[in-house]
């Protein structure tokens, strides 16, 4: 299974939502130097829960706060939405092959915004120094990925070479 190969298909940006969404946005955009960014984004929160447009920007935020907290929390709303939406199990450590193959047939974008949000998460909990839970979530993405086109063997790579030399970062301090 190559996670490359698939036709265009409308990605999680394309779809309509409210129309106040967008203003809220880019009024979260033109506050965030004056740390007033947040409430924007809480509020298109409120409109729309599950519009992965809205909580991609609000993901960004906490990231580029260093709320790395927040952030994590914010991924796993993600994928928890988007695993329902693809038939997942809730839990990411239950995700297999097969499951994968199943979602291939509804939407090849999802899948890899899926899987890239795993990723995402898998490298929150190594800034934060949860080396384990990390690395367990970046080996699952190996073994779902067999031709390496999410990049996840590079950081584990890393992540070895780094705990090989004994030079693994503390956690970052947020």
């Amino acid at each position: 299974m190559d996670l490359l190969d698939f036709e265009g298909q409308d990605l999680y940006f394309d779809k309509p939502q409210h129309p106040e969404i967008d203003a809220l946005i880019l009024k979260s955009s033109a506050l965030y130097a004056e740390d007033g960014g947040e409430l924007p984004l809480l509020e298109a929160c409120a409109l729309e829960p599950e519009s992965l447009t809205v909580l991609v920007a609000l993901y960004r935020f906490y990231y580029y706060q260093h709320r790395l907290e927040d952030a994590l929390e914010v991924s796993r709303r993600v994928l928890a939405i988007t695993g329902r939406d693809l038939g997942f199990p809730p839990d990411w450590q239950a995700l297999q092959t097969g499951h994968v193959e199943q979602a291939i047939t509804q939407s090849m974008t999802l899948l890899r915004f899926h899987l890239l949000c795993l990723k995402a998460a898998a490298f929150v909990q190594l800034r934060l120094g949860r080396l384990e839970t990390g690395k367990s979530m970046l080996q699952k993405l190996v073994a779902l990925d067999s031709n390496n086109r999410l990049g996840a063997q590079q950081l584990l790579d890393v992540l070895d070479i780094a705990e090989e030399n004994d030079t693994i970062p503390k956690p970052l301090k947020c």
